[in-house]
C-alpha cells in the first residue's frame, strides 16, 4: 500500500510502499478515503527536515543538553551513532483521515465493518488506530469535511479552556486552518470574535464567518482593535492559534485583554512572559493541549481505556464527536478551507506546495473509491529488492534470520550484530509496516512484513529474533519454539511464572524429537571482552566469590511502557534480569538463595521496584550484591562491578575500563566493549544455529535467571 513518509536527515517526501498494518487489539482497521495535511504541523516538520544539524540543535535545545549528557557516560563515537540511527528513522506524517472500517480488533465494541470513521490515522492507504481515537461520521457530513474534525477538535479543546459565554468578546490570533475553524465554533457559542492575521485572503475567510478583523500586514495595531472590539472594557480572552517564535502573541494578547481575562495558547509561540502583565490584571494563562483529555495517556489512546463521562465529559474522542456534529448541523463551513486536492500517488507535490511559500490552506490528498479491496492495499508481507539472489529453500534454513520488532536499539545494534555474524536477513515484522521497509532495506532483508504468524510458518526461516515490548516475548518465544526454530529473544524471556513454565514445557517437549531449538535471552554483558577476561582470571579461584554490582540506570517516567507491568513488567524485570545473568556467569554456580531491599513505601514514592538492592547467594558459597538505582544522575556512570576473591580485585567500570589490583601478570584492559558485547552474543547464538557450537548459554540457566528475577520483583 501507499504511505507518505518524511526523511528526517534531508526533510524529504515520499509515497513509499510498504506491507498494510497488522490489527492488534483494541484498534480499527481503517481503509482511507482522504486525508488532510495539517499546514501548521507538517509544514513545521518538513522545515526541520531540511533544516542543517546546527539549525536543527537550535530547534531543540533540550535533546542537545541530553545528547551532551550521553557523550559524557556513553562515549562520543556511540552517541554519534545513536543520533544518526534516530535521524535515519522515517517518520509516517499525517495525523486526520477519513475512512471506512474493514477490520475491528478484540475488544472493541461500538464499530462494525463499514462504518464511515474520522481518526487520527497516518496518510496511508489502510491505517490501524486505536478505537479512542476513532469517530463515526453522521451521513449528512461529506469526506472532505469530515477529514477536518482532528484540526476542529484541537480548536475546540482550546475554547472549552477558556470557556466562553454567550456575547463575550474574544480574540483568535493566527487564522490558520485552526484558526479559522475556532472563529467558527466562537460565533456558534453566540461569542463576537476578533481575528488577527497577515494573510488578507484569510482574513477574508474570516470575516465571512461573521469575525471583525485586524490585518497585521498594513500595520493595524491589535491592542487598540481590541479596545476599540471590546468597547473599551478589554476583551473577555484570547486564543492564540499562531505559531511563531516571538513572544509579542502572548505579550500583546495580555495587552488585550480585561482585568481577570483568559489566555489560552493553542499554537506555539515564544513563552518569555512578562509579571507585570499578568499580575496587574490577575489574567489565567493555560496551554491546551492537542485534542482534549486522553492525549498522551496510553491507558486511555494505546489500551482503550475510557474516562467515565460523568467525571470527563469531553475527552479526545468526545471532543471528534462533537465536532461531527456541528459539521451534521451546518455550523461549521469547511469546503472553503480547501485550497488544494492531490490523489495520494501525488502527495510529493502536495508537499512541494506546503513547503514552498506560496497561498495554501486545507490540502486534501484522495485514495479513491473503488467498492473493489485491491490486493496491494491488504498485502501484509512484501518483497523487498536486494542486490543479489535470494535463495528460498523449501526446508529451513538455519542461516535464514526473521527479526519480529524492529525499534531502536534493533536497528541500531541487534540487526547489525546479526548481519556481521554471518546471518542471511530474510524477514523483518513491524506492526506498521514503515519500520520494517526501513530497516529491511537499509539492512538487506528479502521481505518486509506486518504478519507475524506468517513469519513463524514459513519453512525458509530457521531462526527467529524477537525484539518487541516485553509482553510479547513469551508468547512468540512459545509458538517459534513449537515450530522448532531457534530463538533469540531480547529481554526479559517472559513477565510471570505462567509464561515461563509454558515456555520450559515447549522446550522439553522439542527435546523429546532430538535436539531441541537453540534458545537464548540478549544478555549480552556476559559476552563483553573484559567480562570474558574477568571470566578467565576466576576460573583459576577455588575459594567462594564476591561480587558487589552499581547500576546507576537513570529515571524513566513512571507512564512509559517499560514501567507498565502488562506491558514492560518493570524495570527490576526488564533490565536488571541482566545482572542477575551477570553474576551468575561469572559465579559459575546455581543461585540457591535471594533476598531484596526496595526505597521505602511512603509519600512521595510511585515505582519501587527501579530503586531496588538484591543479593544472590550461590551453590559454591559466593555471593552477589546488586544496587539497581534510579534515583541517580546520568553524569555517573550507568555500570560498575567489583570482585573481591583470593584475596585480589577486579573493578570494571562501565564496559571501557577493567583495573585488575594484586592479579599477577593482569592490571587493566580498556576499550569500549558493550557493543561489542552485542556482536559476540549474535555471534554465538549463530555458531549454535548452524550446529557448530553448542548452546552459548543452557537453557536450564535461562530459565534460573527468569525464575529468579520474577521472585525477586514479587517480593518488592
Amino acid at each position: 500500500m501507499h504511505q507518505v513518509l518524511q526523511n528526517l536527515r534531508d526533510g524529504s517526501t515520499e509515497v513509499a510502499d510498504v506491507p498494510a498494518p497488522a490489527l492488534r487489539r483494541g484498534q480499527l482497521l481503517i481503509r482511507s478515503h482522504v486525508t488532510l495535511v495539517s499546514a501548521g504541523t507538517e509544514r513545521m516538520l518538513v522545515e526541520f527536515g531540511k533544516a542543517n544539524v546546527l539549525q536543527k540543535a537550535r530547534q531543540q535545545p533540550d535533546k542537545v543538553r541530553m545528547v551532551l549528557e550521553k557523550i559524557r557516560t556513553d562515549g562520543l563515537t556511540t552517541t554519534l551513532d545513536a543520533v544518526r540511527s534516530k535521524l535515519d528513522q522515517p517518520l509516517a506524517l499525517g495525523y486526520c483521515n477519513v475512512g471506512t472500517v474493514i477490520g475491528v480488533g478484540p475488544g472493541v465494541t461500538g464499530f462494525e465493518l463499514g462504518d464511515r470513521v474520522a481518526s487520527n490515522g497516518k496518510h496511508a492507504e489502510v491505517v490501524a488506530v486505536p478505537v479512542n481515537l476513532c469517530a463515526k461520521i453522521p451521513a449528512e457530513v461529506g469526506d472532505e469535511a469530515a477529514a477536518f474534525t482532528v484540526l476542529a477538535a484541537i480548536g475546540l479543546q482550546g475554547i472549552r479552556l477558556v470557556q466562553p459565554s454567550l456575547g463575550e468578546a474574544v480574540v483568535v490570533t493566527g487564522l490558520g486552518l485552526i484558526g479559522l475553524i475556532t472563529v467558527q465554533l466562537l460565533r456558534a457559542h453566540g461569542c463576537r470574535v476578533l481575528g488577527i492575521d497577515f494573510d488578507p485572503a484569510k482574513l477574508a475567510l474570516a470575516r465571512s464567518y461573521g469575525a471583525q478583523t485586524v490585518d497585521l500586514s498594513k500595520g493595524e495595531d491589535p491592542v487598540a482593535a481590541a479596545q476599540a472590539f471590546s468597547r473599551g472594557r478589554g476583551v473577555d480572552a484570547v486564543l492564540i492559534t499562531a505559531s511563531s517564535k516571538s513572544n509579542e502573541p502572548v505579550s500583546q494578547a495580555a495587552h488585550m485583554c480585561r482585568k481577570r481575562g483568559r489566555i489560552v495558547l493553542v499554537g506555539v509561540t515564544g513563552l518569555e512572559l512578562s509579571r507585570a502583565d499578568f499580575y496587574e490584571k490577575e489574567l489565567s494563562f493555560q496551554v491546551s493541549c492537542s485534542y482534549g483529555p486522553g492525549r498522551y495517556d496510553p491507558s486511555y489512546e494505546e489500551r482503550g481505556n475510557d474516562y467515565p463521562v460523568g467525571f470527563v465529559r469531553w475527552t479526545e474522542q468526545r471532543n471528534f464527536e462533537a465536532v461531527l456534529d456541528m459539521m451534521a448541523a451546518g455550523a461549521l463551513q469547511l469546503q472553503p478551507l480547501v485550497s488544494h486536492r492531490y490523489p495520494i500517488a501525488e502527495a510529493e507535490a502536495a508537499y512541494g506546495v506546503l513547503g514552498g511559500g506560496g497561498p495554501s490552506l486545507g490540502i486534501v490528498l484522495d485514495y479513491g473509491r473503488s467498492e473493489e479491496m485491491a490486493d496491494h492495499l491488504i498485502r501484509r508481507h512484501i518483497p523487498l529488492p536486494v542486490a543479489t539472489s535470494v535463495r528460498e529453500p523449501a526446508d529451513a534454513d538455519r542461516n535464514a534470520v526473521a527479526f519480529i520488532g524492529a525499534g531502536n536499539y534493533a536497528g541500531r545494534v541487534l540487526i547489525p550484530a546479526f548481519a556481521k555474524a554471518g546471518a542471511r536477513l530474510h524477514t523483518v515484522v513491524t506492526a506498521n509496516g514503515v519500520g520494517s521497509v526501513h530497516f529491511g532495506k537499509k539492512f538487506g532483508f528479502s521481505h518486509a512484513s506486518t504478519d507475524t504468524s506468517a513469519v513463524l510458518r514459513d519453512p525458509a526461516v530457521g531462526s527467529v529474533v524477537i525484539a518487541t515490548q516485553h509482553a510479547s516475548h513469551a508468547e512468540l518465544t512459545f509458538k517459534a519454539l513449537r515450530r522448532g526454530k531457534h530463538v533469540f529473544v531480547e529481554k526479559p524471556l517472559c513477565l510471570t511464572m505462567e509464561e515461563l513454565q509454558t515456555i520450559e514445557k515447549a522446550h522439553a517437549e522439542q527435546a523429546v524429537y532430538g535436539v531441541p531449538p537453540v534458545l537464548m535471552v540478549g544478555f549480552n554483558r556476559r559476552f563483553a571482552p573484559q567480562v570474558q577476561k574477568i571470566h578467565q582470571l576466576l576460573a583459576g579461584v577455588r575459594e567462594p566469590k564476591s561480587f558487589v554490582m552499581t547500576v546507576n540506570a537513570g529515571a524513566i517516567p513512571a507512564e512509559h511502557w517499560t514501567q507498565d507491568p502488562q506491558a514492560g513488567g518493570g524495570r527490576l524485570i526488564g533490565e536488571a534480569c541482566h545482572f542477575v545473568d551477570l553474576l551468575r556467569f561469572l559465579a559459575g554456580a546455581p543461585i540457591v538463595g535471594h533476598q531484596l531491599t526496595a526505597v521505602g513505601n511512603v509519600a512521595g514514592v510511585g515505582i519501587r521496584s527501579d530503586r531496588v538492592s538484591f543479593a544472590l547467594s550461590f551453590a559454591d558459597g559466593s555471593f552477589g550484591t546488586v544496587h539497581y538505582l534510579a534515583n541517580g544522575h546520568k553524569s555517573f556512570p550507568k555500570e560498575r562491578l567489583e570482585v573481591f576473591a583470593a584475596g585480589r580485585v577486579l573493578a570494571l567500570d562501565n564496559f571501557r575500563k577493567l583495573r585488575g589490583y594484586g592479579w599477577p601478570g593482569f592490571a587493566k584492559m580498556n576499550l569500549w566493549s558493550q557493543d561489542k558485547g552485542q556482536a559476540a552474543c549474535a555471534q554465538a547464538f549463530m555458531r549454535a544455529a548452524r550446529g557448530e557450537a553448542p548452546p552459548p548459554i543452557p537453557a536450564e540457566e535461562i530459565f534460573e535467571v527468569a525464575r529468579v528475577t520474577l521472585e525477586l520483583d514479587a517480593s518488592v
